[in-house]
């Protein structure tokens, strides 16, 4: 969630320069295009899976669900899964409240083939968009890690809380049709053809996929930097590759000690901003994975993005 907020803010200063005096027509027509993008209806069928009574995939799927797509955090769908408890406030782009997703909220609506279409292609029930979940973050998850989410949210506990209200601003709409965040999130995803990752080892290729999760803060390249567009108050994003300004020399020790502790090799402590309480949760499978694949990268300078 940390991350995507970070997206939020990209492009703000920009937008303003390129505007101009033209603000309000071009704002206008934006946000017509917007809506229109998330008024379309997917041809996408609801996925042929189904949810697994077996405590070994439940399980699985609780690992899943709090770390390498973390929905259930405080910010998303609660720990509860009852929806988020605090409302995700962005001024002049919306509000965002991750709704309930137990028996007693979305959970008794949708059809395990749906929520299974919602986590893969980030399409609703109604074949619409889902708005600002980051499906496209995840949306490499095998089959198998699909089941395991649906089959650990459906023993979740009845919460009855009702949904907060997510409302996007003009100014989102418009960032978002400029690419410079992501609302409208089927949109962002090739639903023909779905690059799913292998079965979880502790190699190069799956960690490629385990690695998605880290380009939204510090780029296509891992190399970090400012991220274009963000104001001067946010953190600048660290250099994930080993080159000698970024994890040039860390050994696995170094790396498993910072997603434990959030305690870097040269003993200065991760800022806040950094989603240790998801990632922190990986297992050693996704932790040595990920680290095999940021240590094969081509080192880039700190802040090529």
């Amino acid at each position: 969630m940390k991350r995507i907020v970070k997206r939020v803010l990209l492009g703000l200063v920009v937008l303003v320069v390129v505007l101009g005096g033209s603000v309000a027509a071009y704002a206008t027509m934006q946000s017509r295009v917007f809506d229109a993008s998330m008024n379309k209806v997917y041809d996408v069928a609801p996925l042929s899976l189904q949810r697994s009574t077996d405590a070994a995939v439940i399980a699985r799927g609780k690992h899943v669900a709090e770390s390498i797509a973390p929905c259930a955090s405080k910010e998303c769908h609660g720990i509860d899964g009852g929806g988020a408890t605090k409302t995700i406030v962005l001024g002049p782009l919306g509000t965002i409240n991750g709704p309930n997703i137990t028996s007693s909220g979305l959970g008794a609506t949708y059809s395990d083939g749906e929520l299974a279409r919602l986590i893969r292609h980030g399409v609703k029930k109604d074949g619409r968009s889902v708005r600002f979940m980051p499906v496209q973050d995840f949306s490499w998850l095998p089959d198998s890690d699909i089941v395991a989410i649906i089959s650990y949210l459906r023993t979740l506990p009845a919460v009855d809380r009702p949904n907060g209200v997510t409302e996007i601003g003009t100014l989102g709409k418009v960032l978002d049709v400029r690419n410079q965040i992501v609302l409208d999130v089927a949109r962002r995803i090739d639903h023909a053809k779905a690059d799913l990752a292998p079965p979880p080892t502790p190699t190069v290729e799956y960690g490629r996929y385990v690695g998605r999760l880290c380009t939204g803060c510090h780029g296509d390249h891992l190399s970090g930097g400012r991220i274009p567009g963000a104001p001067s108050s946010l953190p600048i994003p660290l250099n994930l590759t080993p080159h000698e300004t970024g994890m040039k020399g860390w050994t696995y020790e170094d790396f498993d000690k910072l997603l434990s502790t959030g305690v870097r090799k040269n003993g200065k402590t991760l800022d806040p901003f950094m989603p240790l309480e998801a990632i922190g949760k990986a297992d050693e499978i996704e932790r040595k994975a990920l680290f095999a694949y940021l240590q094969s990268l081509p080192p880039a300078p700190f802040g090529g993005r």
